[in-house]
């Protein structure tokens, strides 16, 4: 093995899950300490989920030093909080995180066999649990499968219907860990929450843990307890029994709450739920963003996810440029003053998806539902009949879960909901979960939406202005992750859109290229490139088709006036950053051929498949979408 000098000596011997299992009790602290140390010092540089994983250092250990991964499976919720268990499984070069060959930020079959779930996605680990472990029993195996879910993805209703699935058999062997820090993003709302902060404010926590540490003897290998120490804790447990009676009443056994920082404690508890057999709730609590200080200090997520930091201070290297998130900040302020119908939702993301200021101002008119997707959705659709105009922030790639609440509880009730979409299109570093792409393609079949891709600042108010005042169908709004693109003005705007570049008026033999949204900028290059390569002589003929660039702003539904616009043309060019197949460029080819406009449409977009991590520039090149590709494509249409 390779020796790494940022690792520690404990870490640095570590490539599997054995090496770990042989280290003494002393030396666990130590390695713990070099766990953290070496996070802090990777992440840093390259950006990442730091607080999730800063939390679960001990948990991660006892874990992996109680189980036999891959031979029992761990699975991770939502994935971002396994940097520790990448560590403990023999990926310890972080130098690359997150970048194009490196280490992903979520877990990953392509790295390791001790990997399983790869979707981002909160919610979804005790269902692959119940799924895994109904064909371990169906094939005598066995193995245990151990779900650890965070207890803000308890708030997902998909987390209940696989407990109510899982409970209804006693003799399969999995074990829920549920890691409580009170948070997802930030503090954990609702009434689970409030559940699970009784059971970890109760009296009989600080008891139960005190009986386990005063018996506790320390050994090298877990589960190696004197009998007095065993019985120390089950008695100190027992006294739980009132608080945990939700989790009983559904069939799990429970065993809880323990100090997720004690590796003693853990393993004794973890044990003991391997020995219980049938399915047992582990409740454990952990620090978000533990031992390192600016993480801790941290009010609003403890750090969750930062970009490049200094370590020492954790302030940011290079300070981001105002981006599309604050302009939807600034703006869904102003409009609520201007419209008070207007009422902030949020899935357990308020600042990340810019809601954090509006419920500032207006706090009753700012739901945090949690992570629920879904529900978000639905209530929506309920707001709106009440009287309300509810304006839904949320990630683009998360709306895929909430598919058929558009459709069937919006669109079909024709609520004024609108929906605004952050990291649409190519995001990048945190990989194929998380690339927005999908909505296009999806929101394109339902009934009366109207669809924005705004280019800019200026466009994006507007949509949003516009947005809102739509109360008898559903509105979305999309735009990109990151900072915003210089201004780009029409020369002229038309029924049809804005024109960026070249004429209103079509004319026979012309280059029509539409750009929508994020991609404006890159219309614009491509126009500019044709034309240099037109007066160059790329093409043999001297009459150069005049080339044109058109920003529909709305895209979906299709304008009949754009069509129209189109009929003359030699090319119809469309950009988008969505996926091509099924997306803008396929609504306007049908669109075109219902109104017997046949002038040939060559499209680019994101293609049909998921996507491996990587700077968000990087994959536009691979993938086609940069201007020097796009102008080559058209160039070799047109000879």
């Amino acid at each position: 093995m390779t020796e790494n000098p940022s690792l520690g000596p404990l870490l640095n011997a570590i490539s599997s899950p054995a090496d770990l299992k042989a280290l003494s009790a002393g030396e666990l602290p130590q390695l713990a300490q070099e766990i953290r140390h070496y996070l802090v010092e990777a992440v840093s540089r390259t950006g990442g989920h730091l607080g999730p994983n800063l939390g679960v250092v001990e948990l991660t250990m006892a874990l992996h030093r109680v189980f036999d991964s891959p031979a029992d499976t761990l699975i991770f919720d939502t994935g971002h909080q396994s940097y520790v268990h990448k560590l403990l499984t023999g990926r310890q070069d972080f130098s690359h995180l997150r970048q194009a060959g490196g280490v992903s930020g979520y877990p990953s079959r392509t790295e390791s066999i001790h990997d399983v779930v790869e979707n981002s996605h909160a919610s979804t680990a005790i269902s692959w649990a119940d799924g895994i472990s109904r064909e371990y029993q169906r094939q005598g195996n066995p193995h245990h499968v151990v779900a650890v879910i965070g207890d803000g993805a308890l708030t997902g209703g998909m987390a209940w219907e696989a407990i109510n699935n899982l409970a209804d058999d006693e003799s399969r062997n999995v074990i829920i860990v549920v890691n409580d820090n009170g948070r997802s993003y930030a503090p954990t709302i609702g009434g689970l929450a409030q559940h699970l902060d009784a059971l970890r404010t109760s009296p009989t926590y600080e008891k139960a843990l005190a009986w386990g540490k005063k018996h506790l003897l320390s050994h090298g290998k877990p589960g190696e307890l004197a009998f007095d120490a065993l019985h120390g804790i089950k008695a100190g447990m027992r006294e739980l029994v009132a608080p945990n009676a939700m989790f009983a009443e559904l069939g799990l056994k429970y065993l809880g709450t323990v100090d997720g920082h004690d590796l003693p404690a853990l393993e004794t508890v973890l044990m003991r739920a391997k020995g219980l057999g049938g399915p047992v709730l582990v409740h454990v609590i952990t620090e978000k963003g533990r031992g390192y200080v600016p993480a801790e200090e941290d009010v609003a997520d403890r750090f969750h996810a930062v970009g490049v930091i200094h370590p020492e201070t954790g302030l940011p290297l290079v300070p981001s440029r105002f981006g599309w998130t604050s302009v939807f900040a600034d703006e869904i302020v102003k409009l609520a003053e201007e419209f008070p119908q207007v009422v902030g939702i949020t899935a357990a993301m308020m600042a990340p998806v810019g809601l954090l200021p509006l419920a500032e101002k207006y706090p009753e008119r700012v739901i945090d539902v949690g992570i629920a997707e879904q529900h978000a959705v639905t209530a929506a659709a309920g707001m709106a009949f009440a009287g309300a105009h509810p304006v839904f922030a949320v990630y683009a790639t998360f709306l895929n879960r909430a598919f058929d609440q558009v459709l069937m509880d919006v669109a079909l009730h024709k609520a004024g909901v609108t929906f605004v979409l952050d990291r649409a299109g190519v995001t990048g570093d945190d990989g194929a979960s998380h690339n927005g792409m999908w909505d296009i393609s999806l929101m394109s079949i339902v009934p009366g939406l109207e669809l924005a891709a705004p280019r800019d600042e200026q466009t994006l108010r507007a949509s949003l202005r516009r947005a809102v005042q739509v109360d008898d169908r559903p509105t979305l709004v999309r735009y990109p992750k990151g900072a915003l693109p210089d201004p780009i003005s029409a020369l002229e705007s038309a029924a049809y859109g804005d024109v960026l570049a070249g004429r209103s008026v079509g004319e026979a033999g012309e280059v029509v290229i539409v750009a929508t949204g994020a991609l404006a900028g890159t219309g614009l290059a491509v126009a500019q490139q044709l034309c240099a390569e037109f007066s160059e002589g790329a093409l043999e003929s001297k009459d150069f088709p005049q080339v044109t660039v058109i920003d529909p702003v709305w895209i979906l539904p299709v304008k009949a006036e754009l069509v129209d616009r189109l009929a003359k043309a030699r090319l119809v060019v469309c950009l988008e950053d969505g996926l091509d197949s099924g997306g803008y460029a396929g609504c306007l080819r049908e669109e075109m051929a219902k109104a017997k406009v046949f002038t040939p449409v060559v499209s680019f977009g994101v293609p049909k498949e998921f996507l491996p991590h990587a700077t968000r520039g990087e994959i536009m090149s691979r993938i086609g979408l940069d201007a020097q590709a796009v102008t080559q494509k058209i160039l070799d249409y047109l000879r």
